[in-house]
């Protein structure tokens, strides 16, 4: 289906973590971190992302995350599952089991390790795309994957009725803009980098999928408030007052540090899942003092 397409969300989107005890999923500090992004004015909810470790997740987790947080945003705002997998048949089944448990759009990563072809990527996103029952938002993120998916095969991902948009994450602003030019009003284009989201906007960029707003929703989701009202400026502004934490933020694999920085804000345990391990204390120390620079309480 070629045209207009309906609109996910616009705005800001928190990449939220999953805080784990031993056993499991910790729902106290879970349901409490989704009140706070809420409370913060957030846009939407991606969940079972890379910084929710959703690829630690048993099926069962996945799916009672899903079903717990569209219960917690009784939609207030879009809930976007990451069903992503680098096998194309794990992905349709976790889409599915998404769009089950209530989800509003899923977010599907390039296939990693047995990364595939361009040509491999336009079928394997096709076969997702039309298994879903909701719109599917790519994800383009070649520093993990290995892959980089070119904005020749956006625009002919495009063109899929269940592809609304992508997530961009390739690091380029060449390659945002050859995209933009390419896919037009076929694709909504979200930043993947807190760092790089003024310049997105300002090439036609739909909003933001945010580490940062794991702690500071607020802050972040007046970044594009601001910009969407037209004050470019003061957009750039926070973009820049918040660069050294966005930085520290991914000084090691994203979620080691945000799980680190939720978990001194009293977000559950600083706890992650193997091969992922705790931030280096130095590190850690040094993220904690950005923190405080930008009137965070913080714990630790």
């Amino acid at each position: 289906m070629k045209g207009i397409k309906r609109t996910v969300f616009t705005g800001t989107a928190t990449a939220i973590i999953t805080p784990f005890t031993q056993d499991g999923i910790d729902w106290d500090a879970y349901g409490r971190l989704l009140d706070y992004q809420l409370e913060g004015g957030i846009d939407a909810i991606v969940a079972a992302g890379t910084t929710g470790e959703g690829s630690t997740l048993t099926d069962r987790e996945f799916e009672d995350l899903i079903i717990f947080s569209k219960k917690r945003i009784s939609g207030r705002v879009p809930l976007i599952a990451g069903s992503g997998s680098n096998n194309t048949a794990h992905a349709i089944e976790r889409t599915q089991t998404a769009c089950r448990a209530g989800a509003d759009a899923v977010l599907l990563v390039t296939p990693y390790y047995n990364k595939t072809t361009q040509r491999g990527l336009v079928a394997s996103f096709s076969a997702i795309a039309d298994a879903s029952d909701v719109p599917c938002i790519l994800y383009n993120v070649p520093s993990r994957t290995g892959l980089n998916m070119l904005p020749e095969t956006l625009s002919v991902l495009a063109d899929h009725e269940k592809i609304a948009a992508v997530k961009e994450s390739c690091g380029s602003l060449s390659q945002v803009a050859k995209a933009m030019l390419l896919c037009g009003d076929r694709l909504d284009i979200y930043s993947g980098n807190d760092d790089q989201t003024v310049p997105i906007l300002s090439l036609g960029g739909r909003g933001l999928i945010s580490v940062v707003a794991n702690i500071l929703p607020r802050e972040t989701g007046d970044l594009c408030r601001r910009f969407f009202a037209g004050d470019v400026k003061g957009a750039a502004a926070i973009q820049l007052k918040l660069l050294n934490l966005m930085n520290q933020l991914m000084i090691e694999t994203n979620p080691i540090p945000a799980k680190a920085a939720c978990a001194a804000l009293g977000f559950g345990e600083n706890r992650l899942r193997l091969p992922l391990v705790e931030m280096e204390e130095g590190n850690r120390q040094k993220l904690l003092a950005l923190m405080k620079e930008q009137h965070l309480e913080v714990q630790g």
